[in-house]
């Protein structure tokens, strides 16, 4: 543990000299506590345009998970359905790299790559995208237009939901108050572009994008189950509401849909999009594959069971989602709550499933500059998954703690309780549960 303090506090000089450093960007999302409960960038900037300018920011973290888990209705526990062995231990830390250049006056570029993650333990880029809030035109009319409008465009995070601003993505986990996102977790990156427009508290959303994780020019197969499969575009909408209603209390509500009518065999997009992992590691995972002959098991490759503890629907070849999200902050304290409708199906399967999602939360922000808190959150799942009969379930609750040491340095621990319901008992997760803390030092600048 030691060795641990040692690394934060040589981190968090390196981090505070660097960012001494940094040149502001434009209409900017802060990746430190700065940036807690900022959704879209609003068209407010005091960033005065002088030339180009570079930065660099850099998201890291580092975990301690101690979770037991059990799934004693699994056929067979023994043998094919036995889980993967669990212990107390570090996960492998992970890093993610910011690259950020102001092009021109109200025009930026961003470019982010995983340095390490769960699931690409090499570098890999997520994506990059450029953000227009301003025309190099002259005219009163583009002037006019621009006043509300911003334009992304590039290899970039889908704008669905409000939940991909809090969840945690890789090494950026200082903004999430709790140690994951969602059980089902709609998180993609896509190529394509949106523009979004906003005016006096009140937003709208239009974004198209190629509707795959990794584009590509290759010729879609078809076969006996899936002979119309083909590349098409994926639709996203956005509409909402943010007011600051007082000084000390701010509404938002959101609604956001995304559609694909066939996905061309692309491994779920929306629900399978996260290329970084679960920041609970090998949880109700089975441990590998089992040889019924010789009765020997090969574990797996923990870099092939990143998504841990959620939910992947399998809606490779068709999906239709939507979720509606509410935010209150008043004075320290905070709700967000979801909703979410997802339908869709596999490239072999001829009928759509459903599956509803519901989670709620409160955090109590306090101390200078809010920098202590205490949250509590409940999430559940339920409906039909794939090669399963009738509806399952699936619940989670968990309560963090945590301290911002400074607004780039943040400790935090989590208690997380999860169970599995409904599950046949050839299922590997039939009434399989987890239990137990992660502690986290993530760092961000």
């Amino acid at each position: 543990m030691k060795k641990v303090f040692t690394l934060l506090a040589v981190l968090a000089a390196s981090s505070t000299a660097i960012y001494a450093q940094q040149q502001k960007i434009q209409y900017f999302r802060p990746y430190d506590q700065r940036g807690i409960n900022m959704f879209e960038t609003g068209k407010n900037d005091s960033v005065v345009y002088d030339g180009f300018k570079f930065r660099i920011g850099a998201g890291f973290t580092q975990q301690f998970q101690n979770l037991k888990q059990e799934n004693p209705k699994a056929l067979n526990n023994q043998a094919a359905n036995k889980l993967y062995p669990l212990s107390p231990g570090f996960m492998t830390a992970q890093a993610n790299l910011y690259l950020d250049a102001q092009l021109y006056d109200g025009i930026r570029l961003n470019l982010t790559t995983y340095l390490s993650s769960r699931h690409h333990n090499e570098t890999w880029v997520k994506g990059g995208y450029l953000q227009i809030d301003k025309l190099p035109f002259k005219g009163e009319l583009w002037d006019n237009i621009m006043k509300y409008t911003t334009i992304r465009a590039g290899h970039y995070e889908v704008n669905y939901g409000d939940m991909h601003f809090r969840r945690s993505d890789g090494g950026q986990t200082l903004q999430n108050p709790f140690m994951e996102g969602y059980i089902l977790d709609g998180f993609t990156t896509e190529i394509g572009g949106d523009v979004f427009v906003q005016k006096d508290g009140f937003f709208g959303m239009v974004g198209v994008t190629g509707g795959q994780l990794k584009g590509n020019v290759d010729s879609i197969v078809t076969s006996a189950t899936n002979t119309d499969a083909k590349k098409s575009p994926s639709l996203i909408l956005k509409a909402g509401v943010d007011k600051q209603i007082q000084e000390n209390l701010r509404v938002r509500l959101s609604g956001s849909y995304y559609h694909n009518g066939n996905a061309g065999n692309n491994a779920g997009t929306l629900y399978w999009g996260d290329r970084t992992g679960s920041n609970y590691q090998n949880v109700m995972e089975k441990w590998g594959a089992y040889n019924a002959n010789d009765g020997k098991t090969t574990p797996a490759d923990y870099k092939n069971i990143p998504w841990s503890g959620r939910l992947n629907p399998n809606f490779s070849q068709k999906v239709d989602a939507f979720m509606i999200n509410a935010f209150v902050k008043y004075e320290g304290f905070e709700f967000f709550g979801t909703y979410e409708n997802a339908k869709g199906r596999a490239a072999a399967e001829t009928t759509s499933r459903t599956l509803n999602q519901y989670a709620v939360e409160g955090v109590y922000r306090f101390g200078k500059n809010e920098n202590l808190f205490v949250g509590a959150r409940y999430n559940t799942v339920s409906g039909k998954v794939m090669g399963v009969a009738d509806d399952v379930k699936i619940d989670r609750i968990a309560g963090s703690a945590g301290w911002f040491i400074t607004k780039n340095i943040m400790m935090k621990a989590e208690y997380v309780d999860q169970k599995y319901k409904d599950f046949p008992t050839a299922d590997y997760r039939s009434g399989g549960k987890f239990n137990g803390y992660v502690i986290e030092a993530a760092i961000s600048f």
